[in-house]
C-alpha cells in the first residue's frame, strides 16, 4: 500500500481505494492481452476462419462492429451514470457481461465463425464499457497535479495483470503442446483462464472502491435514459466551450487507431510476416507487457513534471519510430526491439491520454465526458484495424504495407495534439456548467 503516495490523492481518499481502483486495470488487462493481442486473434484467423483471404478482414470487422456499438451507446451510458451516481453499479454489470462472454469464446472451434464473431463483439462491448466507467473514477481519487502518476499506477497494475493471465495461459499452452494437443484444444482453455482471472481480480475493486458521486437533481425528474440523452445533447451543443477537449478527442482518434492496430494485429503480423509460432508470440507479448508496465508507472511521474501534452507528444514520436522498425524488420531480433519500444509507448501514451481527459472534464460530467472519450477511442478501434484489414485484403496479404500505413495515424495524432491548450481547457472545465 505504501506504493500509493497519499499526497497524490484527494483528502477523503484512502490508499486502499486507489488499490481497489487499480485492481480493475489488473483484472481487465488479461482480456486485451490474451483475447485481442496474443492468442484469440491469431486463433480466429488461423483456426476458426481457416486462414481464408478474408480472415484478417473478418477479425477487424468484428472488432469494428463492437466499437460502433460502444460509440453509439457509451456517451449516453456515461451521462446516465453521472445523473444517477451509478458508475459502480454499472461497472459490476458490465464486468459480469464481459466475463461470461469471454468464457463463451471457449466454445469456438474450426468453422464456428458466427459464434466467434458474436462472442468477441459482446465481450469487447462490455470490456469497453468497463474501461470507460473505471476511468471516470480517476478525477475523484487523484489531485489535479497528480493525475498523471495516479493514472500511471492503474495502467502499470493493468500490465502486471495482463502478464499474470498471459503467463498462466502460456504455461498451459506449453504443457498442452508437450502432450501433442493442437490449438483447437488448448486455446479454448486460455479463454476460461482469462475469464476467471478477470472475474476474481475485479472483486477487489467492488470491495474497496467507493461511489462518491451523488444523484443529480435532474435524475429525480428523469425517466429511463431521457435525462441522459438531454444532457448529452447539451454537451454536444456546448462543444465550442470545451474546444481543447474536442481537439484531444480528435488526437485520440488518430493515435489510438494506431494503438488499436498493435493490440489487435501484432500477433497476426508476427506470424504472417516473421513466422512466429504461438509460444513465441505469447513470449513477445509478455515482454511488451513488462515494457508497458515500466512505461506507465515511470512515465506517470514524469508527465506530471513536464506536462501531459508534451509527454504525450514524446510517446507519439516513439510510436512513429516503432512502426518504421516494424516495417524494416526482416528478422526476429529487430522486431523484438520494435516490440519493446511499443510497450514503453503503450503504457505511457494510454496513461497520458486518460490523465488529460480527466483534467479537461467538468467535475459534474466526468462519466459523460469519459463516455465521449470512449466514443473517440472506439472510433479509432474501427478506423485503425479496419484500415489494416482492408490494406491486407486489397494487396493480397501485404502486412508490411499495412503496418506502414498504421504509422500515419501517429503522425496525424502528433499534428492534432499541437492544437490542445491544457491551461485554457482546464479553465473551461472549472467554470460552472
Amino acid at each position: 500500500m505504501a506504493l500509493f503516495d497519499k499526497g497524490a490523492l484527494n483528502d477523503d481518499v484512502r490508499r486502499r481505494e486507489v488499490f481497489g481502483w487499480a485492481m480493475y486495470d489488473f483484472a481487465n488487462s488479461g482480456y486485451t492481452t490474451v483475447v485481442l493481442t496474443a492468442v484469440f486473434n491469431a486463433y480466429f484467423v488461423g483456426v476458426v476462419a481457416g486462414r481464408a483471404e478474408w480472415a484478417t478482414l473478418a477479425w477487424t470487422a468484428a472488432l469494428s462492429l463492437s466499437s460502433l456499438i460502444v460509440m453509439l451507446t457509451m456517451p449516453t451510458l456515461g451521462a446516465y451514470a453521472d445523473l444517477r451516481a451509478a458508475k459502480k453499479w454499472l461497472l459490476a454489470l458490465t464486468t459480469m457481461g464481459c466475463v461470461v462472454s469471454t468464457a463463451a469464446l471457449a466454445l469456438t472451434g474450426p468453422g464456428d465463425l458466427a459464434l466467434a464473431i458474436a462472442a468477441i463483439v459482446v465481450s469487447n462491448v462490455f470490456y469497453s464499457y468497463g474501461e470507460s466507467l473505471t476511468a471516470a473514477f480517476l478525477p475523484e481519487l487523484a489531485r489535479r497535479e497528480a493525475m498523471g502518476r495516479v493514472s500511471g499506477w492503474g495502467w502499470s497494475f493493468g500490465y502486471f495483470g495482463g502478464m499474470l493471465t498471459l503467463g498462466l495461459s502460456l504455461a498451459y499452452v506449453m504443457s498442452a503442446q508437450a502432450r501433442g494437443e493442437v490449438a483447437a484444444q488448448f486455446v479454448p482453455v486460455t479463454m476460461l483462464i482469462t475469464a476467471a482471472v478477470y472475474g476474481v481480480a475485479s472483486l477487489a475493486t467492488f470491495a474497496l472502491l467507493s461511489e462518491r458521486a451523488l444523484p443529480q437533481p435532474d435524475a429525480l425528474r428523469a425517466e429511463g435514459l431521457t435525462a441522459s440523452l438531454r444532457r448529452l445533447r447539451q454537451t454536444l451543443h456546448e462543444a465550442r466551450r470545451y474546444r481543447d477537449f474536442a481537439w484531444l478527442l480528435g488526437c485520440a482518434v488518430a493515435y489510438q487507431a494506431g494503438i488499436a492496430v498493435v493490440i489487435a494485429l501484432a500477433a497476426v503480423y508476427a506470424e504472417a510476416v516473421l513466422g512466429f509460432k504461438q509460444t513465441e508470440t505469447m513470449m513477445l507479448v509478455f515482454l511488451v507487457n513488462i515494457a508497458s508496465a515500466v512505461g506507465a508507472f515511470g512515465f506517470g511521474y514524469w508527465q506530471d513534471r513536464i506536462g501531459h501534452r508534451r509527454a504525450l507528444g514524446i510517446t507519439l514520436a516513439g510510436w512513429i519510430v516503432m512502426t518504421l522498425l516494424a516495417v524494416a524488420a526482416t528478422s526476429a531480433a529487430l522486431f523484438w526491439v520494435a516490440a519493446v519500444i511499443a510497450g514503453l509507448c503503450m503504457g505511457s501514451s494510454q496513461s497520458a491520454g486518460r490523465a488529460m481527459a480527466g483534467l479537461l472534464a467538468p467535475a459534474a460530467r466526468r462519466a459523460e465526458f469519459f463516455g465521449l472519450w470512449t466514443f473517440a477511442v472506439r472510433l479509432s478501434a474501427i478506423v485503425g484495424p479496419l484500415t489494416y484489414g482492408v490494406v491486407t485484403w486489397l494487396t493480397s496479404g501485404n502486412h508490411r504495407l499495412a503496418i506502414g500505413v498504421t504509422g500515419l495515424f501517429f503522425v496525424a495524432g502528433l499534428w492534432l495534439l499541437r492544437h490542445v491548450d491544457m491551461a485554457r481547457g482546464e479553465r473551461a472545465a472549472a467554470e460552472p456548467t
